[in-house]
C-alpha cells in the first residue's frame, strides 16, 4: 500500500486528515511540474510560480519539493513524462498547455492537476465546465478564441494595407481548434484573406511550413497560440524577419525574441495563479471545488525596432495603447 492509499484508508476509518483545510502543511510535499518546452525558454514562468509559492510561505526543501519534467518542445514526449511524474506520487501536478494537461489527465484521474495555462479546457474535455470542473483538473485558461479576432483587428490597424495573412498553427493541440475558427470569422469581417493556413505538428515540419508560406507570398504572418510553437519561437521569428513578414504573435516571448507585436493574457499572472491553487490543494481543497479561472490582465507589446526594420510606421494611437514598447 502506497502513501496515498494509506491516507485514504485512515480517512475512511475516521482519522483526522494530515493537513486540515486552511492550514499549511508541515512536512515536505512533492509537486510535479510538467513543462512543454524547456527551463531555458520559460524561466520567467517558472520563477513566477516559485516566487508566488515563496510569497505564500513555502520554502523549497522545507515545505515543498518540485520535480520538473520538460518535453523540450516535443509534445510526443508528454505522455511518458506525465507517467514518470505520476510514479513519483506527488500531491499535485502543475501543467502548461492543453497537450500537457491532457497527458497528465490520461496518466492519473486521482492526483490533482493544476493547469497554469490552457486553451479551451471544456472543448478539449479537460473539465466539465469552468465553474464546476469535476474530476481532478482545474486551474487557468487563456480562453484564446475570442482573442484571435482582437489580434487580427489590432494587426490590421498596425498594417492598414493588410490583405492576405499566412497562419501557422498546430492542429494536434485540441484546445486551439476554436482559435482558428475565430480568426477565420474575424478575417471575413475585416475582409482579410487567411492564406495559406499551414499545419505544424512536429519540429520536422517547420521547414516545409516555411516553404509553403514563401511560395504563397502573403502580406503577413499570424501564429496561433500553442506552447509547442512557442518553444520554436526563435526559428519562427527569424523566418518572419528574413522574409520581411510583419507578424502578430500570441505570446510576449515572441516579441522579446524580435517579433513585431503580440496581444495576450499575462502568463506571469497565470503562473502565479497556479501557485495559489497549489497552495489551496496542499491545504486540503479539491480540484473539483476550484473553478477554472480566466485571465484578468492582458498585455499588448510592440517591438518598434522590428517595425522600423520592416519599414512599418506604427500609428501613435497603437503606441499609446501598448503596455510595452521595445525600442
Amino acid at each position: 500500500m502506497n502513501r496515498r492509499e494509506t491516507v485514504r484508508a485512515l480517512l475512511a476509518l475516521g482519522a483526522a486528515p494530515l493537513v486540515a483545510e486552511g492550514q499549511k502543511p508541515t512536512s515536505v510535499r512533492r509537486i510535479g511540474y510538467l513543462g512543454t518546452s524547456s527551463p531555458s525558454l520559460e524561466p520567467r514562468y517558472v520563477e513566477a510560480f516559485r516566487q508566488q509559492l515563496r510569497d505564500l510561505g513555502y520554502i523549497e526543501g522545507q515545505h515543498i519539493a518540485i520535480e520538473y519534467r520538460w518535453a523540450e518542445g516535443r509534445d510526443d514526449r508528454l505522455g511518458n513524462l506525465a507517467a514518470e511524474l505520476v510514479r513519483l506520487d506527488p500531491v499535485v501536478i502543475v501543467t502548461t498547455g492543453t497537450p500537457g494537461t491532457l497527458a497528465a489527465k490520461e496518466a492519473t484521474n486521482v492526483i490533482p492537476i493544476v493547469m497554469a495555462s490552457s486553451a479551451d479546457p471544456v472543448r478539449s474535455g479537460l473539465v466539465t465546465s469552468l465553474a464546476r470542473p469535476g474530476g481532478n483538473v482545474t486551474g487557468f485558461t487563456i480562453l484564446g478564441s475570442e482573442l484571435e479576432g482582437k489580434r487580427l483587428e489590432i494587426f490590421r490597424q498596425a498594417v492598414p494595407t493588410l490583405s492576405r495573412v499566412a497562419v501557422l498553427w498546430n492542429p494536434a493541440n485540441l484546445g486551439v481548434a476554436s482559435y482558428l475558427e475565430a480568426m477565420q470569422m474575424a478575417a471575413r469581417a475585416l475582409r482579410v484573406t487567411l492564406e495559406p493556413v499551414v499545419e505544424v505538428r512536429r519540429v520536422e515540419e517547420l521547414d516545409n511550413a516555411f516553404a509553403t508560406i514563401v511560395s504563397s507570398r502573403p502580406d503577413a504572418l499570424a501564429v496561433i497560440a500553442d506552447r509547442f510553437l512557442l518553444a520554436r519561437r526563435s526559428r519562427i521569428v527569424e523566418f518572419a524577419a528574413t522574409r520581411r513578414l510583419p507578424a502578430m504573435y500570441p505570446y510576449k516571448e515572441y516579441v522579446d525574441a524580435g517579433g513585431l507585436m503580440s496581444y495576450a493574457p499575462s502568463n506571469i499572472e497565470l503562473f502565479r495563479g497556479a501557485a495559489t491553487y497549489v497552495d489551496k490543494i496542499l491545504r486540503g481543497a479539491k480540484p473539483s471545488d476550484l473553478p477554472v479561472q480566466e485571465p484578468t490582465k492582458y498585455e499588448f507589446v510592440i517591438n518598434l525596432k522590428t517595425a522600423k526594420a520592416l519599414g512599418i510606421t506604427i500609428p501613435q494611437s497603437l503606441l499609446l495603447r501598448a503596455d510595452e514598447v521595445i525600442q
